[in-house]
């Protein structure tokens, strides 16, 4: 299975931005023939997150959730028209127990879920796994085929102008999103931790980390980790 730093690799070498390269080929090609038939092409970008803390976002106020401050994020990237975290929409068509992650400990690890299906996300904070999100870009409207359209002078019918456009803006929209992410999980970082320096910060990441998973310093209330 590859690292995170291994699928950024293989995605950077990719026209398409694709980690599968068995699909690569097919997709080149869908793209290839939709420009012939002056069409475009929408479609799915994916944003992962590794070795982000737990505890990142809140729960107490609805503007403080991290999930919605990301999909927020992801919708703000222009012609996004969808977004979800996890297995996200799939989670209506499986029972609870299908989709629930449930929590194991080892001393080593600390707490940590047997599976990802809610996108290392829970009630508005992060719990430890890949933070998974994905966005929907729609289709680009500039069409070699022009759609209909109104003069809104004269008000009759039209055909709008043929002008240059790209079959799609995916790929392109994949870098978009890694930037509008990573700026909105930075910013939960910096929220929750001193940052005077750089240094300072990795230093409170890292005795969180130790504090988080062991419960012995909760127990006996022992709370250096800030």
């Amino acid at each position: 299975m590859l690292s995170l730093t291994d699928i950024r690799k293989v995605a950077d070498k990719s026209p398409v931005k694709m980690v599968d390269s068995s699909q690569e080929e097919a997709v080149i090609q869908k793209i290839d023939q939709t420009k012939r038939d002056g069409n475009t092409l929408g479609g799915v970008v994916e944003v992962v997150a590794e070795g982000l803390p737990i505890g990142l976002g809140s729960f107490t106020q609805f503007d403080k959730k991290l999930d919605g401050r990301l999909a927020q994020a992801m919708m703000s990237i222009n012609a996004f028209r969808g977004v979800e975290i996890g297995d996200g929409f799939e989670i209506a068509r499986r029972f609870g127990s299908e989709v629930m992650d449930e929590i194991a400990y080892t001393p080593e690890r600390g707490f940590y879920r047997l599976s990802n299906h809610l996108g290392g996300l829970e009630g508005g904070i992060t719990n430890g796994m890949p933070v998974v999100i994905r966005g929907v870009k729609k289709p680009i409207p500039t069409l070699y085929k022009p759609l209909q359209s109104v003069d809104i002078y004269t008000k009759e019918n039209y055909e709008a102008n043929i002008e240059r456009s790209d079959t799609t803006a995916v790929p392109a929209a994949s870098v978009v999103a890694q930037a509008v992410i990573a700026t909105e999980l930075t910013q939960a970082i910096l929220e929750k931790f001193p940052h005077d320096s750089f240094i300072e910060l990795k230093e409170a990441v890292n005795s969180y980390r130790e504090y988080s998973k062991n419960p012995e310093m909760w127990q006996n209330g022992v709370d250096n980790h800030g």
